[in-house]
């Protein structure tokens, strides 16, 4: 029994994403499960790792800049803007850490690489913020 398991090895809510959690911070653990993978998809999935840290990095800077640069911008339109932006950066960046350790483990495994929906979640997230940008544009600033 570890710490994602209960009695009889079932796993307890919540244990998986503990026992995920826990492999951000001590990668070196990945090595006891499976096998070594090609070191090419391993240094793949880092690339892709260090896109989306990319790309969270810049929502953030995005969303710094709509609050700063934006000072004529209607206070609500802004800091909604600017949050929003800045939470999809935030979320972008534990989704990056998340997706590299599981997908690192599945290599590992010789299991199918995981899906996910955030790809789509964040495009749409950014959609909005961009349409409601053009709205802004079209509407004047002022309020």
């Amino acid at each position: 029994m570890n710490a994602s398991t209960g009695p009889g090895g079932r796993d307890r809510p919540g244990g998986r994403v503990l026992s995920s959690v826990r492999l951000w911070f001590a990668p070196a653990r990945l090595a006891e499960e499976g096998s070594t993978p090609d070191y090419r998809f391993s240094l793949a999935n880092e690339r892709t790792f260090l896109a989306w840290l990319r790309t969270a990095l810049a929502l953030i800077g995005g969303g710094f800049a709509v609050d700063q640069f934006l000072p004529d911008l209607r206070w609500g339109w802004r800091v909604g803007l600017a949050l929003a932006l800045l939470a999809a950066g935030v979320l972008c960046a534990l989704r990056a850490v998340n997706h590299w350790v599981r997908c690192e483990r599945a290599m590992r495994r010789g299991e199918d690489l995981p899906v996910s929906r955030f790809p789509a979640l964040l495009s749409i997230v950014i959609a909005i913020v961009a349409l409601a940008m053009v709205v802004i544009v079209l509407a004047g600033w002022a309020g």
